[in-house]
């Protein structure tokens, strides 16, 4: 029997919702920066500037950025772990990983970029001081193995941190649906000539697991003291936990 996951609202074969993904960052990476500041009027700025405050970078820390896409914490991480430090910018998706690539180098930074599957990391057990991964967790297809990979990685003591779109507020639940299926798919169609890759971000927000179900998924992967913080009313989450 095939075994079937989610691709937004859609159920398919395991093996196939890893090329879906793939052609929807293949589809937008040219735009995905000025899509991000569009659809959350900046937002999105804001909450990786918290989740870096968070993470407690410090000289000479070996640091993996899984998802790292266009290398927004990858820069910055770089720039707290300075020349005795290591960085690691990677993503499953060559396109997106392209565009990060090539807008770091322009910036001046230097750092060793790879392609790889967060649910296979070609890393050594322990390695890493803190791994990140920012809005790329809802599109894996195990997420309990890539989460058990994103801990075996860590060094003892070392923090993983989730940046993720997750459940929002009750209140806000009418609009953002409002906002999530009818503006985001129009504006994606607008900037980056794509509305279904814009209406498959809104549904697998909403199939990604809520707040309290992914704190009890990093604890089962092998994470202590996990903690989160709600930004801007839940629309995005910030899970942190340290491996004992």
């Amino acid at each position: 029997m095939t075994n079937t996951t989610h691709f937004g609202y859609q159920t398919v074969a395991e093996e196939d919702k890893a090329h879906k993904v793939a052609e929807v960052f293949h589809s937008v990476a040219a735009k995905y920066d000025v899509m991000n500041d569009v659809m959350s009027a900046g937002l999105h700025r804001v909450w990786k500037l918290f989740t870096i405050a968070q993470a407690g970078i410090q000289p000479g820390f070996k640091v993996l950025d899984i998802a790292g896409g266009t290398g927004d914490l990858a820069k910055a991480f770089a720039k707290k772990v300075g020349p005795s430090g290591e960085v690691w910018h990677t993503d499953i998706n060559e396109s997106m990983l392209r565009v990060g690539r090539d807008r770091l180098l322009n910036q001046g930074q230097v750092l060793p970029t790879l392609i790889c599957d967060a649910e296979k990391l070609p890393f050594p057990n322990n390695y890493f001081d803190r791994v990140s991964v920012a809005f790329g967790l809802r599109n894996m297809t195990h997420k309990d193995a890539a989460l058990a990979e994103m801990t075996r990685v860590l060094k003892p003591g070392g923090k993983l941190l989730v940046l993720e779109f997750s459940k929002v507020w009750e209140g806000l639940r009418k609009p953002y649906d409002w906002y999530s299926f009818s503006v985001l798919p129009w504006m994606g169609q607008r900037i980056a000539g794509d509305a279904e890759s814009y209406r498959y971000l809104a549904e697998s927000i909403r199939v990604h697991p809520d707040q309290d179900t992914l704190k009890g998924m990093m604890q089962e992967a092998g994470l202590d003291r996990v903690e989160y913080f709600n930004l801007t009313a839940g629309v995005a989450a910030l899970h942190m936990g340290t491996k004992y």
